[in-house]
């Protein structure tokens, strides 16, 4: 006689299996909702622009000065947020600022400025305008032959038309008696005697054939020549720094501490050109980190490596005691070459107002 099964035990096996499938179908439904809603989610963060206020302390700020601001804007990347800004235009509001310094890689592929000039044409056309670029901007500078006789390329012509300047040597505006003065990061370590004498040089042998010059050639005697009364003009106007102006440092690439600490160290206490004295430095350059996760941080950045601290990607930081901050950027920049776009990274503006009393 053949053994007797038991019933009970198989439909215990039965409800098992019966409760695996309900929970692998629960657990199925469950992942595109979450995808659903984390997509939903990233798409509200990424796309709002926000705008970020804070006060910075200047303990030497001229009375003149108090509540100079600043507003802040890097890395667009010829992104636009809604039709002619206005995502942008909502964020800026009523906001009022002294000045505009971007700090390069705003341009759009193929340097497309039109996403930035529908920007710029949200802010009062009498407002100071600084553009360092960046290092996907490339040369404002045009030694070939082109259709005018402009030193400068056709999208740096562009911006200057729209009343940007495109900061190649110290600028500087004066409140009754305070001065601030705009200056970008690299000439504080050129040798302009070296340089000086590198122009005269190329331009002395174009012209000992200047009646065999190519439409290229005159283009290049262009800049040379530029180069040469831009190199006077840094001359004159890093002597006219006084100990009392106020320097802010415009970079794209975030300044380290070992870098600052060694311009330091190269430099002279009685020279007041000198990033020593130094009231702020402006950066941009990592978006951010551009993919980042929520109460974590960013996830990777190309030259910082994995999971870096949010003081090196954006916000503030003190290189060797100087505030620098680094903007969080308004667009997507394809060097994260498997980080498309931004995720759960709110595109930002900053206003900076500066102040001499303490927080």
């Amino acid at each position: 006689m053949g053994r007797r099964q038991n019933k009970y035990i198989f439909a215990r096996e039965e409800n098992r299996y019966a409760r695996a499938r309900r929970f692998r179908n629960v657990v199925l439904l469950f992942i595109p909702i979450l995808l659903a809603a984390l997509l939903v989610g990233n798409f509200m963060v990424s796309r709002r622009v926000v705008f970020d206020d804070f006060r910075l302390t200047v303990l030497n700020l001229p009375e003149d000065l108090e509540q100079y601001s600043i507003l802040h804007l890097s890395d667009l990347h010829g992104a636009r947020y809604g039709r002619r800004q206005k995502a942008i235009e909502t964020a800026l509001g009523t906001s009022r600022y002294s000045c505009v310094v971007m700090t390069g890689d705003m341009l759009g592929d193929n340097h497309d400025v039109e996403p930035l000039l529908e920007l710029v044409a949200l802010m009062p056309a009498t407002t100071p305008k600084y553009y360092v670029p960046g290092d996907m901007d490339g040369d404002y500078l045009d030694s070939r032959a082109h259709s005018s006789l402009s030193v400068f390329t056709d999208w740096a012509v562009r911006l200057q038309q729209a009343g940007i300047t495109i900061l190649d040597r110290p600028v500087s505006e004066t409140r009754g008696k305070g001065t601030i003065w705009f200056i970008p990061e690299d000439l504080y370590n050129v040798n302009l005697d070296n340089l000086e004498d590198v122009y005269r040089k190329q331009l002395a042998s174009m012209n000992e054939r200047a009646s065999s010059l190519t439409p290229d050639d005159a283009a290049r005697v262009r800049v040379l020549e530029y180069e040469l009364q831009r190199i006077a003009d840094i001359r004159e106007r890093s002597a006219m720094i006084a100990s009392g102006d106020i320097q802010v440092v415009l970079t794209h690439t975030p300044l380290t501490e070992e870098y600052v600490r060694s311009m330091f160290s190269w430099s002279a206490k009685e020279e007041f050109f000198s990033m020593r004295y130094a009231s702020l430095i402006l950066a941009g350059h990592y978006n951010g980190g551009q993919w980042r996760i929520p109460f974590v941080g960013p996830v990777y950045v190309p030259e910082l490596g994995w999971f870096p601290p949010d003081s090196e990607v954006k916000g503030l930081n003190y290189p060797n005691g100087i505030p620098q901050y680094i903007s969080p950027g308004l667009g997507s920049d394809p060097h994260y070459q498997y980080q498309p776009g931004r995720l759960f990274n709110s595109p930002t503006i900053t206003r900076i107002t500066l102040t001499r009393y303490a927080r």
